[in-house]
């Protein structure tokens, strides 16, 4: 009972912390609609971030407060909690938080019943959000879910939870339609957001100069992931990749875009472990799609990243590892053969896939020095992107708020 008061205890305070550092939306009248949110990492930040601004620009002013990253704060929305106390992948990884990740959860729901607010949006983070809509759901508040759970690719039994905790789902592929319909769980595809908002045309040199890099350099991505946990598994194999590639084409540089001052210790530790001191590394802070844009080739931990990646026309190689049982857990309810975003839009294998054994420093970097070596497949990758981009792009903006607007009028 002591473990369990003192970590109930450090929520509390992580509240208080969170909810003291998020700025309160300026300008917004004290009755406009109040809106629950939580996004649970990097990627949903964004994607929680791109939703608020489509409201905002179609005149659907709300207050939003939940669990915000730095996107979202920017746009007004109040974080109760820190966006990083969500953030782990994996069910081995998330037994070890698994106590506070409840009592966090417990806490929102105790605030939103409270507040009352006009609609929640879970975004992302299914594992987490889809308990709270079901309880918020249960007590008469309308709940929005924004990027279905992968049922496509595996377990595809949680539609049944779905339809207990989701009013209405918000779908970023096209192919998540028919599913949806069939279930009779109300669904509209939007697109996907990143379609949207990604430059049609990225400006590699424009890029370049944003990050203060020569225009007639050679660059290579490093994205180990946006996790503490990922880089525990990653960070050497990408250290160990980029020495290899460097002592097989020497003008190579490196970017490693990280979003949080941890990870970012976390990587310059491993770089110092591993007396990497030599290679030719740039750690940034945040700065991803720049990085992207900036770059001939990256190597991607598989997430949205890869599919950020595509939409900005960077060639790249997939890897990433998880423990060994997560692994068996994961294998043994997977539907498709491929991990990676553009491969399972593309419906084939468009990007190398290198993950768990394969993901050895040798293998990857023969990958990314194919991309940087060889035109033909270079141009063959991004033909396919192009292809890609075209399927998943939509007036999305227009089309998340037509399908809220009848929330929060």
């Amino acid at each position: 009972m002591k473990d369990a008061s003192r970590g109930v205890a450090g929520v509390n305070q992580a509240s208080r912390t969170a909810a003291a550092l998020s700025p309160v939306a300026p300008g917004l009248a004290a009755d406009a609609p109040k809106v629950g949110i939580v996004a649970g990492e990097a990627s949903g930040d964004l994607l929680g971030s791109l939703l608020i601004k489509a409201l905002q620009q179609a005149g659907l002013a709300a207050h939003f407060e939940g669990i915000a990253g730095p996107k979202m704060q920017g746009l007004g929305a109040r974080s109760l909690f820190p966006m990083e106390a969500l953030s782990v992948r994996g069910y081995v990884e998330a037994l070890s938080g698994l106590r506070r990740i409840l009592a966090i959860r417990r806490q929102l729901v105790a605030q939103l019943c409270a507040k009352r607010p006009q609609l929640f949006i879970g975004v992302d983070a299914p594992d987490f959000n889809l308990g709270l809509e079901a309880k918020l759901k249960r007590r008469g508040i309308p709940t929005v879910h924004f990027v279905s759970p992968s049922i496509w690719a595996w377990r595809r039994g949680r539609i049944k939870k779905i339809r207990k905790a989701v009013s209405h789902m918000l779908l970023i592929f096209p192919f998540e339609e028919a599913i949806y319909a069939q279930a009779g769980i109300p669904a509209t595809y939007v697109g996907h957001p990143l379609a949207h908002a990604l430059p049609e045309q990225p400006d590699r040199k424009a890029a370049r100069e944003r990050l203060g890099l020569r225009p007639n350099g050679e660059y290579v991505a490093l994205l180990p992931g946006s996790r503490q946990s990922e880089l525990n598994l990653m960070a050497d194999t990408f250290i160990e990749t980029a020495r290899q590639v460097h002592q097989r084409r020497g003008q190579v540089q490196f970017l490693i875009p990280l979003i949080t001052r941890e990870t970012r210790l976390q990587f310059e530790q491993a770089i110092f472990r591993l007396q990497a001191h030599d290679l030719p590394i740039r750690i940034l802070f945040g700065h991803a799609h720049d990085a992207l844009q900036a770059a001939d080739a990256a190597l991607i931990a598989s997430g949205t990243a890869t599919l950020e990646a595509a939409l900005l026309k960077c060639p790249h190689v997939i890897t990433y590892k998880v423990p060994w049982l997560t692994y068996q857990i994961m294998r043994r309810q997977a539907y498709l053969p491929y991990i990676g975003l553009p491969n399972i839009v593309a419906g084939r294998q468009i990007v190398p896939e290198l993950i768990q054994k394969q993901a050895q420093p040798e293998p990857l970097a023969d990958a990314i020095l194919t991309l940087l070596e060889n035109r033909l497949a270079r141009e063959t990758m991004l033909d396919a992107f192009e292809a890609m981009r075209r399927s998943l792009r939509r007036d999305t903006p227009r089309l998340i708020a037509e399908a809220l607007a009848p929330y929060l009028k």
